[in-house]
């Protein structure tokens, strides 16, 4: 078995570091060309009297199995990572089959947008590949997963292969963002929906980030925003709001872990529902995730959780909360089981499930609806977050 695996890393197209396996941002002609090798690479293997008639494709494998957590030198972020363990995609076999087609078809998409200097969202990739190969893209899924195979094989990230990140995040507060031969944007008159952040993170590398907040406060819900930006909160806490509205895209990923290295001393508390779903969105946020393992370390910041937490309930009216659901028991079996969950919220998490009660941050608004930014604003003053 070792020497099977030994076979198809040597076998791998780029990379050399065993210890970690990651995607590097290319230029696109370097793109092209990596492109350019795995098809050489593939047509050199159905030539060869002594290979196998179809070659396979060493892909990085991203599974739980495969995934560690690295902690940094010189700062206090922890990241999900990769290591080389490979799987393989085979035209041989016929669970693979379909999928070692789909690889081909997006990297020769890829190649032609890189071509023409062109970025696309993932949307528009896919209902390319559905007019062009229906047989192969019936649903999103397939482009999701075929993407990542991509980068998987060849060790570049997703913006690198002319992918847009798909966005549905957004700012608000002490901030001026200054664009690119642009006039710079005030996010502290902005309306309550805040400024939207695009998926285009090669932009928002060139933003040059201007602040004197000392807080930046990640919330999982679009309405929690939308509420604190109507309360202004951040002209009475010096802060910055953002937040995905759910589960975070990349580049409201990116965006956060820019901030985070422009105001190193600027803390990132999160406030989310008081569910395993909640707990997970931090997770991502804090660690980045294993389907994404080979890019999202990037992304990883040190987010420390505000609430809701275990101690809140007293807050809560008994009418207000709600019996776990099936899916939330799903979710906090798959934390508890991780590798990398931290021991106090392991603890929190392990107190939720023994109690068998969630509560939705709206809950609050019990108290009033002014309540919300005091809350934030003991906890954070009181160094009440973990």
């Amino acid at each position: 078995m070792a020497a099977v695996e030994a076979d198809v890393a040597a076998a791998s197209l780029f990379g050399a570091d065993r210890r970690l396996c990651s995607a590097d941002i290319l230029p696109p002609a370097e793109v092209r060309v990596r492109i350019e090798v795995a098809v050489l690479n593939f047509l050199s293997a159905l030539a060869s009297p002594s290979s196998p008639a179809i070659s396979v494709l060493p892909l990085i494998s991203r599974t739980s199995a495969n995934c560690s957590l690295r902690s940094g030198l010189l700062n206090d972020v922890s990241s999900v990572y990769l290591s080389y363990a490979f799987f393989k995609r085979s035209l041989m076999r016929e669970k693979n089959a379909m999928g070692f087609v789909r690889v081909w078809k997006v990297m020769e998409m890829c190649y032609k947008i890189l071509g023409e200097g062109k970025m696309v969202s993932q949307r528009e990739l896919f209902y390319k590949l559905l007019s062009d190969s229906p047989k192969y893209f019936s649903c999103m899924r397939h482009v999701t997963q075929t993407i990542q195979d991509v980068v998987s094989l060849l060790r570049c990230t997703r913006q690198s292969l002319g992918i847009m990140a798909s966005s549905r995040g957004a700012l608000i507060g002490r901030l001026i963002l200054h664009e690119p031969d642009e006039e710079h944007i005030d996010c502290s008159i902005l309306g309550p929906s805040g400024h939207a952040i695009t998926g285009d993170l090669n932009l928002l590398s060139k933003l040059k980030l201007c602040s004197d907040a000392r807080y930046i406060i990640v919330l999982e819900k679009d309405a929690i925003f939308q509420r604190l930006a109507e309360d202004r909160l951040y002209n009475q806490l010096p802060c910055i709001l953002i937040t995905a509205k759910g589960y975070p895209d990349i580049a409201t990923r990116f965006i956060l872990h820019r901030l985070s290295q422009t105001f190193p001393n600027m803390p990132i508390f999160a406030l989310v529902d008081l569910n395993p779903a909640g707990l997970a969105i931090l997770c991502t946020y804090k660690y980045g995730s294993i389907s994404m393992g080979l890019e999202s370390y990037r992304y990883a910041c040190n987010v420390k959780w505000l609430g809701l937490r275990g101690d809140d309930l007293q807050l809560i009216p008994e009418s207000a909360l709600q019996e776990l659901k099936p899916r939330d028991l799903q979710i906090a079996k798959s934390l508890l089981s991780s590798k990398f969950l931290q021991e106090n919220h392991r603890a929190e998490l392990t107190r939720m499930v023994d109690t068998g009660k969630r509560a939705e941050i709206e809950a609050l608004y019990c108290h009033g609806f002014d309540f919300l930014g005091k809350y934030i604003a003991r906890k954070i003053v009181q160094g009440d977050y973990i």
